[in-house]
């Protein structure tokens, strides 16, 4: 198995030469992979040519066509193709790369396309500013270059020889990182639901299970959804819901159109609760859209204010959940706390509203087919609601328990 290091030879030569001596000089396997478009000084284990090759194009076309943003995005679909074969393959241990904005997003793109795990270290001019882009869901390391990486020099000597230390420790420390385990359920959770998914996540680690625990913000249902994605979970607790809820409003909390999708494409068992759909997120007070004042709100903190779903908004909601959900191809059952979907959303609270409720329940009741569908006479945040949502879960992955 070895690194996969990539960088533009036709620019970044002299630097990627240097890590990749520092990285044998460490006793770590090593394959250079060439992103440039132009002839580089010298030959890549992987080079420029078999790059663009992996999408279908030919670099000599590449270079007539002297279009340095196509080049850019050919390299990074060339990169990561090539990574997830390398993987795929099991020939890679880590991916490493360096580069200003051209170098990042091809690099970065490479490892985005393997699973968690698999060590990956960006060297990056890009290194100190909003790097969401090039992180994306994965365990992404960034790593600031100081100075351009442009030359070899006091500054770049030290970032680069410590990039190579730091990937090299890495990948000796790394045991099986493609393992599949069977005892692997993932959760999600706000604050407002944050006694239902604690106390479930005890009764399941009591029965065997590792939880990993997502944070309902976008980021961490778009990561949940990868991973399953990646096979690396056997089990799903989507107690969680309230993403849908953002995207379909404009809050900043979307995880996207692929949220509760990719539990069904792989068919792993799941249990999908609604909550948090009573609220929608958005940044201070004068960052609500216009067209939603007048509306209830609820200011969480100095930064995070909380709207109110209306029954039109949940009607909407609960058409999709109950659509997504039924179209897996795994054990799936939807649990409705009958009396409250956040701590927000009790009898007395700021957004006690049952009309809303009910037009959130009544859509799923029309909506869902082929599925269980189990509703409580609770709050979420209620124990029973927890054990029945764990006993749910743990019949579906033994089906032999009663």
């Amino acid at each position: 198995m070895s690194v996969l290091l990539i960088g533009t030879l036709d620019t970044k030569a002299t630097e990627v030469a240097f890590v990749r001596d520092r990285l044998r000089e460490a006793g770590v396997p090593v394959l250079v992979a060439d992103a440039g478009t132009f002839e580089p000084p010298f030959p890549a284990d992987i080079s420029a040519r078999e790059v663009f090759a992996a999408t279908g194009a030919k670099l000599e076309d590449v270079r007539r066509a002297n279009d340095r943003g196509k080049a850019v995005e050919l390299a990074a679909r060339g990169a990561e193709q090539t990574a997830k074969r390398l993987h795929a393959e099991g020939k890679l241990s880590g991916v490493l790369g360096l580069g200003g904005s051209a170098g990042t997003t091809i690099a970065t793109a490479a490892m985005r396309a393997v699973p968690v795990g698999v060590p990956k270290l960006m060297v990056s001019t890009l290194a100190s500013g909003d790097v969401r882009p090039y992180v994306g869901t994965r365990d992404v390391c960034m790593m600031s270059s100081v100075v351009d990486v442009a030359g070899l020099n006091r500054v770049s000597r030290l970032v680069l020889t410590n990039a190579a230390a730091a990937m090299a420790g890495m990948v000796k420390s790394t045991r099986d990182t493609t393992a599949r385990s069977a005892k692997v359920i993932s959760a999600t959770m706000f604050g407002v639901t944050t006694p239902c998914v604690t106390a479930a996540r005890s009764q399941l680690e009591a029965s065997g299970f590792e939880v990993l625990t997502f944070h309902a913000t976008g980021t961490g249902g778009r990561t949940m959804e990868g991973l399953i994605g990646d096979g690396l979970v056997s089990g799903v607790l989507d107690i969680t819901t309230t993403e849908l809820a953002d995207d379909l409003c404009g809050g900043v909390m979307s995880a996207g159109n692929d949220r509760l999708t990719a539990a069904a494409m792989k068919g792993v068992p799941q249990v999908i609760s609604v909550g948090a759909l009573d609220m929608v997120n958005f940044g201070p007070p004068e960052t609500v859209p216009e067209k939603y004042h007048g509306r209830r709100f609820y200011q969480h903190n100095p930064t995070v204010t909380l709207m109110r779903t209306t029954p039109e908004e949940n009607d909407q909601l609960g058409k999709q959940l109950a659509e997504r959900a039924c179209a897996s191809g795994g054990p799936t059952a939807i649990l409705l706390p009958l009396r409250g979907v956040s701590a927000l959303d009790a009898e007395g609270k700021p957004f006690w509203w049952p009309e809303a409720n009910f037009a959130l329940f009544q859509s799923i009741r029309n909506w869902v087919y082929g599925v269980e569908l189990i509703e409580l006479d609770c709050h979420i945040n209620d124990p029973q609601f927890a054990a029945t949502a764990t006993a749910t879960l743990l019949r579906m992955l033994n089906p032999s328990t009663p």
